[in-house]
């Protein structure tokens, strides 16, 4: 196959988070007394990047809460809790390097913060595989804004006619629409589809690896 650029989300993608993440935010909830909160729920606030993840999750508040400082709080929480219970989903791995042996430029794209990306990869001895990382705090707007998407495809030589944003968010289908790429939607993650409609849609990791591995 014709050399493709695959551009992955994270949560929900290539990682099962969803404890860790809620650890960060009732560590955060905790810190201003607050009842912890289901990890379903705060399941629900996520893909969107940490301030809307973070605004979303202390919407009961009671009284004001600053928004900057608490964004620190989750951020220095969830990093002291970063991979305890976080999980690749079954296949990423071999999936991962397959897709690489194969020829394809793989690339991350996140609305989480980068160093955490980064070491939950490192974490998981998959950071290399990836020729670029982008992250929610790169100072490039998050998806579904499609500039990260361009930033990645000057850095691998790529063109967007062979270019794939695969991921389990709305964000992610989103961003494949507006920088003109294919999109998969990876419907075993925790992400919401909403309106947006995916060009293909898998029910787990091995599919994309079929797609691009033969």
């Amino acid at each position: 196959m014709k050399r493709q650029v695959l551009i992955f989300d994270l949560d929900g993608t290539l990682i099962d988070s969803r404890r860790d993440l809620a650890a960060g935010i009732n560590l955060m909830r905790r810190h201003y007394g607050l009842l912890p909160l289901p990890v379903e729920t705060v399941t629900g606030f996520v893909g969107e990047g940490i301030r809307n993840l973070v605004t979303r999750s202390l919407a009961d508040a009671p009284f004001a809460v600053d928004l900057e400082e608490s964004v620190r709080l989750d951020t220095k929480f969830y990093r002291q809790h970063l991979h305890d219970d976080t999980v690749l989903y079954p296949g990423v791995r071999e999936g991962l390097d397959c897709l690489a042996a194969a020829g394809h430029a793989l690339a991350l794209l996140t609305n989480k913060p980068g160093a955490a990306s980064r070491e939950i990869l490192r974490h998981f001895e998959i950071e290399a595989l990836f020729a670029s990382i982008i992250g929610g705090d790169s100072g490039i707007p998050l998806k579904p804004e499609p500039e990260a998407v361009f930033a990645i495809l000057r850095t691998v030589n790529g063109t967007p006619a062979n270019t794939w944003m695969i991921g389990d968010n709305h964000t992610d289908i989103a961003v494949a629409h507006r920088a003109g790429i294919h999109s998969i939607f990876t419907a075993y993650g925790f992400g919401k589809l909403r309106a947006e409609t995916p060009e293909r849609t898998v029910a787990g990791f091995d599919e994309v690896t079929r797609m691009f591995c033969n």
